[in-house]
C-alpha cells in the first residue's frame, strides 16, 4: 500500500502542556511524520502510548481513527482531555501504566514517544516531569517492555511507530520486534541539537562511552514494526 501524503493542512503540533507535562517537541515531531506517511482509513482503532499533551492522538483523530490515549500521569490524562475537547475531536483517555488501561484489546496502529534518555539511576527513581524522559541506565527500561507487550496489542496487518534516541540502541529494539514476529526496521532518522537533559546528562554519558568528546548532536530514529496479516 502506498503511503498517504503528509496533510498540509494539519494543525502544528503545539498543544497546551502544563506543568509536569511533555509537551510536543522534536520527537513528537519526527513521530507525526511517520504517523503521517502510514496509511490509515477512517475508522481505524489507534492507541497513543505516553500521550502526554495528546498531539499524536489529536492528528490520528482528524484523520478519522477511532483514538485512545494513554498516559501513566494524571496530569497529562488531563491536559490530553482538555486539548481534545478544545479541538472538538472523540478521543478516549484513559490513566495507567502503558497497556494495562487496554488489556485485551486489539489496535491497527499504535504509536508512542516512551521514557529513553539513558541516565543514573537514583535510589528513588525519576519524579514529576522526569517520568516522562528518563529510561534508566541504559535507556531501555520502558523501551523493552514496548517491545514485549506491544506485538499482543496489534491486529492482523497493524503498526508500530516508536521513537528513541540512538542513545537507546535502535538495534535492540529491532531484534526483539522481529524475534516477537513482527517485521521491524528503523524508518525515519533526524539529527537534533541536544536538549536541556541531554546537556546536563551529557558528562555522564560520555564517561559511559555512549557520546564523543565532541559530539553536541543527537539522532532520533522511528521504529516501525508491522503483524502479520
Amino acid at each position: 500500500m502506498t503511503p498517504a501524503p503528509p496533510d498540509d493542512t494539519t494543525p502544528p503540533l503545539a498543544s497546551a502542556a502544563p506543568p509536569g507535562v511533555y509537551a510536543p517537541q522534536e520527537d513528537t515531531a519526527l513521530l507525526a511524520d511517520a504517523l503521517a506517511a502510514q496509511p490509515l482509513p477512517p475508522g481505524a482503532d489507534v492507541l497513543d502510548v505516553g500521550t502526554g499533551t495528546g498531539a499524536l492522538a489529536l492528528r490520528a483523530a482528524r484523520r478519522g481513527a477511532r483514538v485512545t490515549a494513554v498516559d501513566v500521569s494524571w496530569r497529562a490524562v488531563r491536559a490530553a482531555r482538555r486539548n481534545a475537547r478544545r479541538a472538538g475531536l472523540p478521543v478516549r483517555v484513559r490513566q495507567g501504566d502503558l497497556f494495562a488501561p487496554v488489556h485485551g484489546e486489539s489496535f491497527d496502529l499504535i504509536v508512542t514517544n516512551p521514557p529513553y534518555v539513558p541516565g543514573p539511576e537514583g535510589s528513588r527513581g525519576p519524579r514529576g516531569a522526569a517520568t516522562s524522559w528518563h529510561g534508566g541506565r541504559d535507556g531501555r527500561a520502558v523501551l523493552d517492555r514496548i517491545c514485549r507487550e506491544a506485538p499482543a496489542l496489534l491486529s492482523p496487518g497493524g503498526t508500530l511507530l516508536l521513537v528513541h534516541s540512538a542513545l537507546s540502541d535502535p538495534g535492540r529494539t529491532v531484534g526483539q520486534l522481529r524475534a516477537a514476529g513482527l517485521g521491524a526496521a528503523v524508518t525515519h532518522r533526524r539529527r537534533i541539537a541536544f536538549g536541556p537533559v541531554l546537556r546536563a546528562r551529557a558528562d555522564w554519558l560520555r564517561e559511559r562511552g555512549l557520546l564523543a568528546a565532541t559530539e553536541d548532536r543527537e539522532e532520533l530514529v522511528i521504529v516501525r514494526a508491522e503483524a502479520p496479516c
